[in-house]
């Protein structure tokens, strides 16, 4: 009877004129649901029979209740994967064949929705033929998708390697064939050939080439292939950095046989040595030959993930440190070092006690990319951890070269510094420096670092002061008011008065915006023993009238709370 009211009322809903499409969803849910309750009671008590009249009449439904609601709703692609999703998980292949036909009839502009259907294809149904139709078909919509040769090439190889799987079984049965033969081209992938080089010609760049390469390489009869696609890359796209990033890393792989367990550790470290010698003189021949900065970033990155990797072998380890060393010093005198290389070429400087180095190279970034936070930034970091005489005189020559937008970063160090370093009126007249130099945007997160060193190094009334003399200059942060309420909140004598100017002050710049302050504004007048409750009542009717949109119901509801006790 419950099953039978429920199925009733979401029946109801999507008989009615104006249909809905979470309508239609919670009804499949629903259906769904049930099927899943019928079969788990079905594995507990043991009860196989009446399939037919049970589940089969509610997939019928499901499926009919899909095809309704994707042909009133046909751009929903989320829809037509639901219905795909459904039919794979009850085995329904006759209706999932007729949804992947209208769906990408549909949507025929969707490369993957043509790959999903193929995929099964060769993957569920076994029909190779039928996949290859897909892809044929697909390739008529997209002549130019990257990822449907891919796929494509990738199916053609897979066929392939059934084929010489069967072949094997047969010959090994002894069984007679008769008159059906195995076409040898076929075999040997002859019809991924076609599909790479009918895909070459329209589909040009190193991404691609490689790609089909990497799919090439997962199957063992491909060495002619691979040949091949490896011969046209290095014909025809010579100059990029990524032909030269894949032939050298490749050398890893070549001229050594895969180390066993019985290899002695020496032996084992000696040829990896080997290898990465090999693949770095590739490298160097790279950087001769297309000496630009990604090259370089080619070389740069393989050295440090080389360098990154875990060895029990400290003299590997220190090769490796060497040559990362040198690749980077090699890379800057060149001028082709990527800014964004600098700080990890300082870093390992840094770890290796290489200090004098380090200044060195932080200077020279920051002569090259002088316009750069970051870079300036990098620099300072540097001589701050080395405890260097010169940080001021840095900081005055970062400040002079960089732009003032944007120097929030350099400013904030400096007075962090500064804190640790200079004397309390050094570093309060650089505060007062700051706050004039960044634009007033950055100026508003140094006003609060202001506040709370003021108020460490001076007390209260220092604080207080500061608080009145910051507040004349706009913008604020909600984060400074909250810090001086804080602070009114630690005295001993913590006084209404001047958090009530406090939250009036923050409610002036965010009281259209935050219901949060409204609430502690209310619960601070309930909860201080000066407080007024009375006033309650007006600060409720200011929220009321204030606040903007959505954000007036959402602090009806907290209110709400907060009187029941709740919040």
């Amino acid at each position: 009877r419950a099953v039978l009211r429920k199925a009733s009322a979401l029946e109801y809903k999507i008989q009615r004129r104006a249909l809905r499409k979470e309508d239609f969803i919670n009804y499949i849910q629903y259906e769904v649901n049930l099927l899943e309750l019928i079969k788990k009671r079905r594995a507990r008590i043991g009860y196989p029979f009446k399939k037919d009249e049970i589940e089969h009449s509610i997939l019928h439904r499901v499926h009919s209740l899909f095809n309704r609601a994707t042909g009133k709703w046909k751009d929903d692609v989320q829809l037509w994967l639901s219905h795909v999703a459904f039919c794979k998980q009850w085995n329904a292949k006759h209706q999932l064949s007729k949804v992947f036909s209208t769906m990408l009839a549909i949507h025929s502009n969707k490369p993957a929705l043509w790959i999903m259907a193929a995929k099964w294809e060769m993957e569920t149904r076994l029909s190779s033929e039928s996949a290859r139709h897909l892809f044929l078909r697909a390739l008529r919509f997209h002549p130019e998708c990257p990822k449907l040769y891919q796929e494509y090439f990738r199916m053609e190889l897979m066929h392939a390697e059934k084929q010489r799987k069967e072949k094997k079984e047969f010959e090994q049965a002894k069984m007679d064939l008769g008159e059906f033969n195995y076409s040898e081209e076929i075999l040997n992938g002859e019809m991924a050939r076609i599909v790479y080089r009918d895909a070459s010609e329209k589909i040009k760049g190193v991404e691609f080439q490689l790609a089909v390469l990497s799919i090439a390489k997962l199957f063992d009869f491909t060495q002619d292939l691979q040949k091949e696609i490896l011969e046209s890359l290095q014909t025809r796209y010579a100059d990029d950095p990524l032909t030269w990033d894949y032939m050298a890393r490749r050398e890893l792989e070549l001229g050594s046989p895969q180390p066993t367990e019985h290899t002695p550790k020496q032996k084992k470290v000696s040829e990896m040595a080997q290898r990465e010698e090999r693949c770095c003189a590739v490298f160097d021949e790279a950087v001769r030959a297309v000496p630009t900065e990604d090259m370089w970033k080619c070389y740069i990155t393989f050295c440090l993930e080389r360098y990154n990797r875990k060895t029990n072998s400290e003299e590997l380890k220190q090769k490796r440190l060497e040559r990362t060393l040198n690749v980077f010093s090699k890379a800057h005198e060149s001028s082709l070092l990527p800014e964004a290389f600098y700080k990890q070429w300082l870093q390992l400087l840094l770890d290796s006690n290489l200090s004098e180095k380090a200044v060195e190279v932080a200077e020279a970034a920051t002569r090259h990319f002088s316009q750069s936070v970051e870079t300036w930034q990098m620099r300072l970091q540097v001589l701050i951890r080395l405890k260097m005489d010169d940080v001021t005189q840095c900081f005055e020559e970062a400040i002079k070269h960089v732009k003032s937008k944007g120097t929030l970063p350099l400013w904030t160090l400096w007075v962090e510094w500064s804190e640790g370093t200079n004397s309390k009126e050094d570093t309060e007249a650089l505060y007062q420096r700051s706050l004039h130099a960044t634009t007033p945007a950055e100026s508003v997160t140094l006003k609060e670092m202001y506040l709370d060193w003021t108020y460490r190094n001076g007390g209260y009334k220092k604080v207080k002061r500061l608080f009145t003399s910051l507040c004349e200059n706009r913008p604020f942060s909600l984060d400074f008011f909250r810090k001086m309420i804080q602070i009114e909140k630690e005295q001993e004598s913590c006084k209404m008065l001047h958090l009530r100017e406090y939250y009036e002050r923050a409610l002036r710049e965010f009281g259209s915006t935050n219901t949060d302050l409204w609430l502690d504004y209310i619960k601070e007048e309930l909860n201080h023993p000066k407080g007024k409750p009375e006033n309650c009542g007006s600060i409720h009717w200011r929220a009321m009238k204030m606040l903007q949109g959505d954000l007036v119901e959402d602090f009806v509801s907290k209110y709400t709370l907060l009187q029941t006790g709740h919040l």
